[in-house]
């Protein structure tokens, strides 16, 4: 087989060319100065000065040509290098190598202005890894760790140039790089802490997979979160309580001083009957309220099983005999949920309604509906034309109402019916007009255990 003989380099193929291009007229010239009637030494004389010039020519064609592309070569090494400062002389429009030059002059501002930007995001990034209180990771393919920031060090307990290089096992993280995410993480480190939320994607760097792992500590979060419910809490509890133990102490302090009194007035045992039965009363009032309280901490899970939307809400409607509750129907629609509790929900919506037009005209009206607004979940609205809201900050708060004789729970226990099927219960004031609506929005496919909403035929 034959070795493919390789090129000419360019340079002297130019050489070659320009030669070959003087080739006709420099023997033309040298015939003529040979077969004229010339004297030896004219000859020689003259064929040296065309030798020469023929030569000389071709030599300075091609120092021509090259020397621009050299000075173009040195410019893309110089990019290539990364130093955008050196520019090329000579560039101007209208001239060939005037353009390309002017061309290599931007591709090295463009350059330049892109590795500005990036060494600028990069910092900031850098920045932005270090200060935040999340801990971040990166390992490679092969598992060893390959970035981490302070807040890792700080929870790993060790320096960055301890733990870069080390495998995710010698590190006792392989538990990080399996299972799902995210997810809850409960686990010790040489930081106390936790619980953690742990969030897992994925990167290339150098054209190599990479696993990114953040970390992120609950604990404050969650804490925070727990003091306000602990405060909202104590708040509301200490307001009824109060309102039940003050009437108590002030009446029972009224039947000590008569007990004490010498002679006792005439009609002191009817004061004390009178004083023993408000006790009484608000003794049960208490008694009801925490019984309340405690059947709102212990709602147990729905049983899931088919509810007709239909056949619910005018189950629900036709228990109310104070005012009529009209039903729009919607579409033929099956819930998913627990029967017992969905009606529970929609009987304190109903019944919460009604007692807002009850101070109304005879002609304010309530009614209930439902439809398919948003792809994928189905909606339950309760709507009156009473007074409307006038605080909604304490809506769901337990224990905060806004009726004599409430017990402050009925918002909150349709709240967490709602969301234990997978929804969601939002009041507002009508915009139409006077009055107030309940929207619960359920889903319409079953996420987790969540209920599920289904349309029949």
């Amino acid at each position: 087989m034959r070795r493919k003989r390789e090129p000419w380099p360019h340079d002297l193929q130019v050489l070659a060319l320009t030669w070959l291009a003087g080739l006709p007229g420099g023997v033309a010239s040298l015939a003529l100065v040979w077969t004229g009637d010339f004297s030896s030494k004219v000859r020689w004389t003259l064929t040296t000065l065309v030798v020469g010039v023929f030569l000389g020519v071709g030599l300075l064609v091609r120092e021509r040509v090259m020397r621009p592309l050299h000075a173009l070569a040195n410019l893309l090494a110089a990019l290539r290098e990364g130093d955008y400062s050196t520019r090329g002389r000579g560039a101007r429009v209208g001239d060939a190598l005037g353009e390309v030059l002017l061309e290599v002059n931007a591709l090295g501002d463009t350059l330049r202005e892109q590795r500005l930007g990036a060494l600028e995001a990069g910092a900031l990034l850098e920045q932005v890894m270090e200060e935040i209180d999340v801990t971040v990771l990166a390992f490679d393919v092969a598992g060893t760790l390959r970035l981490v920031n302070r807040a890792g060090e700080k929870l790993l307990g060790q320096s960055r140039s301890q733990l870069m290089g080390k495998g995710a096992g010698s590190l006792g993280l392989s538990d990080l790089l399996e299972g799902p995410a995210p997810r809850r993480l409960s686990r010790s480190f040489a930081e106390e802490g936790g619980p953690y939320e742990l969030r897992r994607g994925g990167f290339r760097q150098g054209g190599l997979p990479h696993h990114l792992v953040v970390l992120a500590d609950l604990r404050l979060a969650l804490r925070e979160q727990e003091r306000e419910a602990w405060r909202r809490l104590v708040r509301v509890l200490s307001h009824e309580i109060n309102n039940s133990l003050a009437p108590i102490q002030s009446i029972a302090e009224a039947l000590r001083d008569t007990l004490l009194m010498e002679p006792r007035p005439s009609d002191w045992e009817d004061d004390a009957k009178s004083g023993l039965g408000i006790v009484a009363r608000r003794s049960e009032a208490l008694a009801r309220f925490m019984s309340a309280y405690a059947r709102l901490a212990r709602l147990p899970p729905p049983v899931l099983a088919g509810v007709e939307v239909d056949g619910w809400v005018r189950r629900v409607a036709a228990l109310e005999h104070r005012r009529p509750v009209a039903v729009r129907a919607g579409p033929a629609l099956a819930v998913r949920g627990d029967s017992d509790q969905l009606e529970q929900l929609l009987i304190n919506l109903v019944r919460n309604a009604v007692d807002a037009v009850l101070g109304e005209a005879p002609g304010a009206r309530v009614w209930v509906s439902w439809a398919v607004l948003t792809p994928g979940a189905v909606e339950v609205w309760v709507e009156d034309e009473g007074p409307g809201l006038a605080d909604t900050g304490n809506l769901f708060v337990p224990f905060f109402t806004t009726k004599p004789q409430g017990s402050g729970i009925g918002l909150a226990l349709c709240r967490q019916i709602a969301e234990a099927h997978g929804g969601t219960l939002r009041l507002e004031n009508r915009p139409e007009g006077r009055g107030c609506r309940a929207r619960l929005k359920l889903p319409l496919e079953a996420h987790g255990g969540s209920a599920a909403v289904t349309a029949t035929g």
